[in-house]
């Protein structure tokens, strides 16, 4: 009876624990994920003058803006997406609107 009960809790707490962070990351989630820095398949470095910056789907890109640096691994539901950068960046990163258009991989286009 008291295995049963402690599997129960453990299943409840891996449940909540997770529900939770999904719930903090569901809103980034559609535009991918985090990625460690080396596995990055190129840099775009940020400036003043960047308005928009252009990438493919399932492409892994590290972005380096005023001294700092975060690495972005692109994985979309739709062939094509735009959005503001700021929606993916570490908070208080970006002080003005840079969009990301978002190019089907030449991998799976028909």
């Amino acid at each position: 009876m008291f295995k049963s009960i402690r599997a129960v809790a453990l299943v409840g707490a891996l449940f909540a624990t997770t529900a939770t962070a999904f719930a903090a990351t569901a809103d980034t989630a559609k535009y991918g994920t985090t990625a460690p820095a080396a596995s990055a398949h190129r840099q775009i470095v940020i400036t003043e003058k960047t308005r928009h910056v252009r990438v493919e789907n399932g492409e892994t890109v590290e972005f380096k803006v005023n001294g700092t640096s975060f690495t972005w691994h692109f994985l979309t539901l739709h062939h094509e997406t735009s959005f503001d950068l700021a929606k993916i960046a570490p908070a208080g990163t970006f002080k003005k609107k840079v969009t990301v258009y978002v190019a089907s991989n030449p991998l799976y286009r028909s």
